[in-house]
């Protein structure tokens, strides 16, 4: 995305929140630890062990310190020429996509004092950057996949490159295909086996603006701009075809996988989580609204990073991922609140639920004075039959009422905690 759109937006937003007086929503998500910053530019991120190196715009390359989640600390920083978005890592170097500077190369085996050993300019405006098999895939704006050898990495070559139609803004390297985020021209996949002479294989025409990408297995996962995350099938790249896919509340930027998980860094809607277990009917699970503008993610272990223009956040996203399994894919026919199991229960017990159209689902539990003790799920959800594997290890032995709100259904079961 355009730094100037990008910069456009936030001080929209800010200017919007500062009027209405916003305060912070979410559900399943936790903000653990978070750096703001005065400045914004905190467009993209990268974890590798300890560190997170983070595209901080206009401020260059940022390293953070984030082996304690709850205190993150900024060690170094280095000034790009242009403004640093998109970052890939390979054997202690940083490939920095610097937008109006091209490909920087940083040396970052002491991440306390990054020095730049390389560079490749010469017409390159990068947005985004891969590194496989000693080759950098960067996403040139209008000038399309540009393919870098980079196998001595202070001396980049330019091997090959593809004009893609529209603004390639984002890159995904599986086998013998990049898969470009293009812009308004959706998804492009380019054959890269003959590097020097890359062409396009197929491509999808996605309905909004294809801003980020990330693929897993036989599907690409898309950041579509206003029109949410979707869910390409790439079984055959010269005939994707879409499988799947949901809107979600704002514009999605930056996305990140990991296991049957989406993270979508949604502009203004701040960070949504998606199970995609069925790539056909994905629902969102969690989200923490960061009242920002969100645009880069990605994830590391038990957390989640995000780039949020004005500061960096790391979200625990551990309740979202563990709550709420989808059980069956066919449509019931009534909303119900089914009998837990087990019930008695120590510790563990499985609350099953049947949703019969979209709708939100509020589903709480309560002590026996009417006191909510928990909030389990916040959300819509799609129709199907669900379990949430709740833990009561943190409440004291006795007898507790679960709650289902569904539209106009509400039911209510009791439970019962042995210790």
């Amino acid at each position: 995305m355009n730094p100037l759109r990008k910069l456009l937006l936030v001080c929209l937003v800010l200017l919007i929140s500062s009027t209405l007086g916003w305060s912070q929503d979410s559900s399943n998500v936790r903000r653990v630890g978070v750096i703001n910053y005065t400045e914004n530019g905190i467009v993209n991120v990268l974890v590798q062990g300890n560190y997170a190196f983070v595209g901080g715009g206009y401020s260059g390359l940022r390293i953070i310190n984030v082996s304690d989640p709850t205190n993150p600390d900024e060690i170094s920083d280095f000034d790009t020429p242009g403004t640093a978005d998109g970052v890939a890592i390979n054997n202690n170097i940083a490939f920095v996509a610097d937008f109006y500077g091209g490909l920087r190369v940083v040396n970052i085996s002491d991440p306390a004092n990054p020095t730049e050993i390389g560079s490749f300019t010469t017409q390159l405006v990068a947005y985004d950057v891969k590194v496989a098999g000693g080759y950098a895939y960067v996403a040139c704006g209008g000038l399309g996949l540009r393919i870098l050898d980079v196998g001595n990495a202070a001396s980049p070559v330019s091997v090959g490159s593809y004009i893609t139609p529209g603004i390639a803004v984002s890159v995904a390297i599986s086998g013998n295909y990049a898969f470009v985020a293009g812009g308004t021209a959706g998804l492009r996949i380019i054959n890269i086996a003959d590097r020097a002479h890359p062409a396009e294989t197929g491509y999808y025409d996605t309905p909004g603006s294809a801003n980020g990408i990330v693929v897993s297995g036989n599907y690409a996962y898309v950041a579509d701009g206003g029109s949410g995350l979707r869910i390409i099938n790439i079984s055959n790249p010269a005939t994707p075809i879409e499988t799947g896919f949901y809107d979600t509340p704002g514009d999605a930027d930056g996305i990140a996988i990991s296991g049957n998980y989406v993270y979508i860094a949604d502009y203004t809607s701040g960070l949504r989580v998606v199970n995609v277990s069925n790539p056909a009917h994905p629902y969102e699970i969690g989200f923490y609204d960061t009242r920002g503008t969100s645009v880069g993610v990605c994830t590391s272990g038990n957390y989640v990073y995000v780039a949020d223009v004005s500061n960096f956040g790391i979200y625990d996203c551990s309740q979202a991922l563990g709550v709420v399994d989808r059980t069956s894919e066919s449509i019931p026919t009534k909303f119900a609140l089914k009998p837990n199991y087990p019930n008695p229960f120590n510790a563990t017990t499985e609350l099953r639920y049947a949703i019969a159209k979209s709708v939100k689902v509020d589903l709480r539990v309560y002590d026996v004075t009417g006191k909510e003790v928990a909030t389990l799920v916040n959300f819509n959800q799609d129709p199907g039959e669900y379990t949430f594997h709740f833990e009561g290890k943190s409440l004291a032995a006795g007898t507790y009422f679960v709650r289902l709100n569904a539209g106009t259904f509400s039911q209510t079961q009791k439970i019962v905690l042995l210790k």
